[in-house]
């Protein structure tokens, strides 16, 4: 007969394997729910009426059920996404773009949320000029490393040293996170592509290759012998 203490860890293992299996699939179920279910209200004043008008002339009362709006409210999701990527690349969808901008733009609170966002996603997705864009910074200290997106290079008033501002994104949750002025000599650069980071960051570590960099270059040093 098991103990106590033997029956408490096997249950502590059962909770930590279900837990571990849970959260992958709740994390999914977070992004289905806001990209599908959330925006798909936003066609449901069409596809409603439409629906009953069909089940009503021809007879189809299952037309009305909530399963089939769901269905064809996700369809008209995924249709008004592709529809966007596909006039985002033409002039005419560029235009309305720049119109829905500028119209952003007069709203005080929400252009600087529009603007901020619009710009990271902008700086995420092109190449930086001569700095690599997914870096290492120290946090907490020198012998820990935390995985940052470089956003900007400046420099510092007085010595023109160059200081990064690097955004490090928190985990499974890369839209949350905080900012950090970095010293460029202090960072650790890495191969990384944008996606690669993003799928280190939302799998906590899981989805990473074998080698990583850790230690920051070293500078190079002057030779001061006469």
């Amino acid at each position: 007969m098991s103990s106590p203490t033997s029956f408490n860890r096997r249950l502590q293992r059962l909770f930590i394997t279900g837990l571990l299996t849970l959260l992958p699939i709740w994390l999914t179920w977070v992004v289905v729910k806001f990209v599908f279910l959330l925006l798909s209200e936003i066609s449901r004043p069409i596809i409603e009426p439409m629906l009953a008008n069909l089940a009503t002339a021809g007879d189809l009362a299952w037309l009305v059920q909530p399963w089939v709006r769901g269905a064809l409210g996700v369809l008209a999701t995924i249709g008004v996404i592709l529809l966007s990527g596909f006039m985002a690349r033409r002039v005419i969808g560029k235009r309305l773009l720049a119109w829905f901008e500028s119209l952003i733009q007069r709203i005080p609170l929400a252009s600087t949320i529009y603007g901020s966002a619009r710009k990271l996603l902008d700086i995420l997705q092109t190449k930086p000029d001569g700095t690599q864009r997914v870096v290492l910074i120290d946090f907490p200290h020198t012998e820990m490393k935390t995985l940052g997106f470089v956003t900007r290079v400046m420099r510092e008033h007085g010595t023109g040293r160059e200081l990064a501002a690097v955004y490090v994104p928190t985990t499974p949750n890369p839209t949350s996170g905080y900012l950090e002025i970095v010293p460029v000599e202090k960072m650790t650069p890495t191969d990384w592509t944008v996606d690669q980071a993003m799928s280190f960051i939302i799998s906590g570590g899981a989805v990473a290759p074998d080698y990583i960099p850790f230690s920051a270059p070293a500078s190079p040093q002057t030779d001061t012998t006469p």
